[in-house]
């Protein structure tokens, strides 16, 4: 087989397909490490993301900047490890869900328009329930432990389910927009 093409059944080279999982779990996984970095001691710090999260209607707004921002720093860590892939997946589908919802849903799509658009949390959740479905390949501590059967249909049922499901029910119990603090 030559080097860069698939099989010579027409499938794709598994080590291609480790290789891209691989590159794809670090780069989301190293995304959601500096926002959740940047939310707790970046700019204003924790105190700062709380008083963001609070004129975007989220109570109790301190308890939800640490929430948002410690499930960044553990669904990227788990992205870049391969471990719990489909529940990472999740993580990252529930934040950008909140985030798309309560933040840039009104913006318009371009991310460099007034208050921000939506064209980059919709990429970081269509990313997530992929991540999901796909699992975290070979070069991961998920197939080390043998957990890769947590892929495809159950994955994705995982990273769309749970992240989904979570963020209605954080949005539907503490989402309060248009009061003030």
């Amino acid at each position: 087989m030559a080097a860069g093409r698939g099989c010579d059944d027409g499938t794709v080279d598994p080590g291609a397909t480790d290789l891209a999982l691989l590159l794809l779990r670090l780069a989301v996984g190293a995304v959601m490490i500096a926002h959740g970095w940047n939310h707790i001691f970046g700019g204003g710090r924790i105190d700062g993301t709380a008083g963001w999260f609070a004129s975007l209607g989220m109570r109790p707004a301190r308890l939800h900047a640490w929430l948002a921002s410690v499930t960044e720093l553990a669904a990227g860590a788990l992205l870049l490890a391969g471990l719990l892939t489909p529940l990472a997946a999740a993580a990252v589908v529930g934040v950008m869900l909140v985030a798309w919802i309560i933040n840039h849903r009104g913006n318009g799509f371009f991310i460099f328009r007034p208050g921000e658009g939506w064209e980059y949390v919709m990429v970081l959740t269509v990313l997530g329930v992929a991540l999901g479905a796909l699992g975290a390949g070979r070069i991961s501590l998920d197939h080390l432990l043998g957990l890769d059967g947590l892929a495809g249909w159950t994955g994705l049922a995982i990273a769309a389910g749970a992240g989904g499901g979570g963020a209605a029910f954080l949005l539907g119990a503490c989402w309060r927009p248009g009061r003030s603090s």
